[in-house]
């Protein structure tokens, strides 16, 4: 009689926490999956302007020369324009000389070393020329221009160094003899990773 008593109390204890566990896993279930379907609150984020910097790392120093060599000649040594301009990178005869290169103009298109380093030498030169004025613009948009170190010695090599000044001093758009500005140069060969 006594084991009936206690089997019927263990059953029913049994019963009542099975009865409490559905109980309260069915309320789980139904919250879980109320928070696995609900939509997040929303979040409000607030991104300050910034500065867009844009050099491209897979434009590279060589890069560079070759497209400014394929543009000035289609990247052609021997190339001589109809004003006397020489080579790959289309140089005047004078500012060859100017920079220390001693050789006449034959020698100068013979020698396709002798032109990467003058374009070598003439983009140091007007590095060093501009220095204070791609410190202050690059990364910039001027006259509608957005600036880059590249672009702004590209425009150097068209123009020279002082063109480029004249530009940034009062707006002043320097064209070659084919009417080439030195904005397009700006533009153009703008964004190139330069080694120095």
């Amino acid at each position: 009689m006594i084991r009936k008593n206690i089997n019927r109390y263990v059953s029913r204890h049994i019963f009542f926490i099975y009865l409490l566990f559905l109980v309260t896993g069915s309320v789980f279930f139904f919250r879980f999956d109320y928070l696995i379907k609900a939509e997040p609150e929303s979040e409000i984020v607030v991104i300050k302007d910034s500065v867009k910097i844009f050099i491209d790392s897979a434009k590279t120093h060589k890069m560079f020369f070759e497209a400014v060599g394929k543009f000035e000649s289609g990247c052609d040594y021997k190339k001589v324009n109809r004003f006397g301009y020489l080579g790959k990178y289309q140089f005047n005869i004078k500012t060859v000389r100017g920079l220390g290169i001693d050789c006449s103009a034959q020698e100068f298109i013979d020698q396709p070393l002798l032109q990467e380093y003058t374009m070598e030498k003439y983009l140091l030169y007007n590095k060093k020329q501009l220095q204070d004025y791609i410190g202050k613009y690059q990364f910039k948009t001027y006259r509608g221009i957005y600036l880059t170190e590249s672009g702004i010695l590209a425009a150097a090599h068209l123009g020279g160094a002082g063109s480029v000044k004249k530009f940034f001093k009062g707006g002043e758009i320097f064209k070659d003899g084919n009417g080439v500005p030195i904005t397009k140069y700006m533009t153009k060969f703008s964004g190139y990773n330069l080694k120095y």
